[in-house]
C-alpha cells in the first residue's frame, strides 16, 4: 500500500473544534475516514509551530490519498499537505530507470 505523510494546520474554526472534542476524538474521526477508503493510520501526532498535526497513512492507492486530501481541504477548517512517501526499494528502481531528457537551453 502506498504511504502518505499528511501535515495539517488548523484554521481557527478547526482549532475550536479540536478544543471542544479533544485529541482522541479527532484521531478517531480521521481513522474512520481513512478506514472507509480502505486504508489504515500508521501514526498520528499533534504538534505545534507551523504544523498542528502529522499523520502517516497507508492507503490502497494514490486515488484514495488524493480523495482524502481533497475532502479535508474542502472542509475549510484544516489545511493539509499530502506527501507521497517513497521506499528505498522504490528509489532504487527509479534510479535504474533511463529517462530521455533535454535540459532547457541545452
Amino acid at each position: 500500500m502506498p504511504k502518505f505523510l499528511i501535515k495539517g494546520k488548523y484554521q481557527p474554526e478547526g482549532a475550536r473544534g479540536l478544543l471542544k472534542d479533544g485529541g482522541t476524538a479527532r484521531r478517531d474521526a480521521v481513522e474512520k475516514s481513512v478506514k472507509a477508503l480502505g486504508g489504515t493510520i500508521e501514526s498520528f501526532y499533534f504538534a505545534y509551530g507551523d504544523t498542528d498535526v502529522v499523520v502517516i497513512v497507508d492507503a490502497p492507492d494514490a486515488n484514495a490519498g488524493l480523495a482524502l486530501s481533497l475532502a479535508v481541504n474542502a472542509s475549510g477548517v484544516v489545511h493539509i499537505s499530502t506527501i507521497p512517501l517513497i521506499t528505498a526499494a522504490e528509489m532504487d528502481k527509479a534510479c535504474k530507470t533511463t529517462v530521455s531528457y533535454r535540459a532547457p537551453g541545452a
